[in-house]
């Protein structure tokens, strides 16, 4: 990371551009499972198409991202945040306004393609608009609005459509969001400064072509196969995605040899801190988008919950995210990545004692209220891990990579959550079998399914633990200074490690 910027003055309005447009796009990949009844009520879907609506969105986000975190060190990541703002306004538009199934799957893929283009851009935004210093701050923020839209998009669906505005009913998860878009666009021009990375402008079409091959058979099947009863064909898509995954690498790596840009270039796995920040996001994002899952379908399913008592019981998890995402700058500052292990040390204690509770009320949970503290525990813990965990990860970074990089990681937190769904679905349906026909046999059966799936997030959060101190034993490059406005020198401080050696 040897390249000299200047600082922006704006540039902590610009965070609050960049951070609405993340908002929505997390927002979307979950606000739409609410809106799913009326959907197939209002325009008369089938059971794939349902499936289309929810998952077209989020394949063509999984897909995009990486070429979306290059095309903005390319051609500028303000540019591709600018154009992927607009093609997710209009396709949220053009959502809102579908007259069929049809027109609603293609726009949401569309809509997919678009948070793929500006998402990528948010990261790099950061990585190169901030001082070293001021990175942590700015990501607990990026990471306090991840937390907030993954916990409270299902929350704000149950509000848009119950209170069915200008009678627009399941529309209305999508329309919200072009006003919202169209002040963010319009807002980015003055607030949000251009960057790029240096290197030719062509892009690589090949590697977009084999990555994206690759993770289409790596996502399509692990976001479908649960719903599809696991068919013979997504065994296949799966198994032929590891020698693809090995041809694009060795394609990217032969590119650079011969001077010309690879899509996402291979030497930045030769960082170390880089490979295991990667391996260890996709361990812990997995465990909390599994959590989300299984904790849906046992308040919901399994004790018949209501959409409001439902919500309540998230709603501690993204209180918990919230704070400890705003607190984990001070507490890096003061206890150094140490906060890393107290994070998943919350997360144990959170689990283990929802476990506890679910076993000694058994049938007769019919409150979020007993969860709440321990779910609001796991919260805690992973708002210390999220923010911090990217900054870690991007230390050794150069900026003209920081697109790719950006990519990668988000890349790597969705395949992480469909793997990590996908994972945890076979133990809680394998153990919840036929759940039986009374309320008090179908309690039963998913209170053993809950407890089992939790154990092994349990075994899940401790792998993340075991990589976090491989990752904190990982020497960080010593920086060069930066070169701020008015030819102003400030140094780089490293990320305290505060003992963990």
């Amino acid at each position: 990371m040897n390249e000299n910027i200047s600082v922006d003055p704006r540039r902590w309005w610009a965070l609050v551009v960049v951070l609405a447009a993340t908002l929505m796009s997390i927002i979307d990949a979950s606000i739409v499972n609410v809106a799913i009844p009326s959907i197939h009520n209002e325009l008369h879907t089938n059971t794939s198409q349902i499936q289309l609506v929810v998952v077209g969105y989020v394949l063509a986000y999984a897909i995009g991202l990486v070429t979306g975190g290059r095309l903005g060190d390319m051609f500028g990541r303000k540019r591709m945040f600018q154009l992927g703002m607009l093609v997710f306004t209009i396709a949220s538009l053009l959502c809102g306004l579908a007259p069929n199934p049809g027109i609603l799957i293609l726009s949401r893929v569309v809509q997919g393609f678009g948070s793929a283009l500006m998402v990528p851009q948010v990261i790099s935004i950061i990585q190169v608009g901030f001082l070293p210093t001021e990175r942590p701050v700015a990501f607990s923020m990026y990471g306090a609005v991840v937390g907030f839209a993954s916990v409270f998009g299902q929350i704000l669906g149950g509000v848009l459509i119950g209170s069915n505005f200008m009678e627009l009913g399941w529309r209305n998860v999508f329309l919200v969001n072009v006003p919202i878009g169209v002040l963010a666009l319009v807002a980015s021009v003055p607030l949000v400064r251009e960057s790029l990375g240096e290197g030719t402008k062509k892009l690589d079409l090949i590697g977009v072509g084999l990555l994206t091959l690759s993770l289409v058979l790596l996502t399509y099947p692990l976001s479908t196969g649960e719903d599809a009863g696991w068919p013979w064909w997504s065994f296949v898509c799966l198994v032929l995605t590891i020698p693809l995954f090995v041809i694009f690498a060795r394609y990217e790596q032969r590119l650079a040899q011969r001077n010309g840009a690879p899509l996402l270039p291979i030497s930045l796995f030769s960082d170390r801190r880089f490979t295991l920040g990667l391996i260890t996001a996709l361990t812990f994002y997995g465990t909390n988008a599994a959590l989300f899952f299984i904790l849906s379908l046992f308040v919901q399913d399994g004790h018949d919950f209501t959409p409001l008592l439902s919500g309540l019981a998230f709603a501690p998890l993204g209180a918990g995210f919230l704070l400890s995402s705003l607190a984990a700058p001070r507490m890096i500052k003061r206890l150094g990545l140490r906060v890393l292990y107290y994070g998943v040390v919350l997360i144990l204690i959170g689990d283990i004692g929802t476990i506890f509770i679910v076993q000694a009320l058994g049938i007769s949970l019919h409150s979020p209220l007993p969860l709440i503290p321990f779910v609001f525990l796991i919260g805690v813990g992973q708002g210390f891990i999220g923010t911090p965990l990217i900054n870690v990860v991007l230390t050794n970074i150069a900026h003209r990579h920081a697109g790719a990089a950006s990519g990668a990681i988000t890349t790597a937190n969705q395949v992480s959550q469909a793997l990590g769904v996908a994972l945890i679905g076979v133990v809680f349906f394998g153990i919840l079998g036929v759940p039986g026909k009374s309320a008090i046999q179908l309690s039963m059966h998913y209170n053993q399914a809950f407890i089992a799936s939790i154990s092994a997030l349990i075994g899940m959060s401790i792998l993340t633990l075991l990589f976090l101190v491989l990752l904190a034993r990982t020497p960080q490059k010593t920086q060069e200074p930066f070169m701020v406005a008015g030819d102003e020198r400030i140094e780089e401080m490293p990320l305290p490690l505060g003992g963990m050696h």
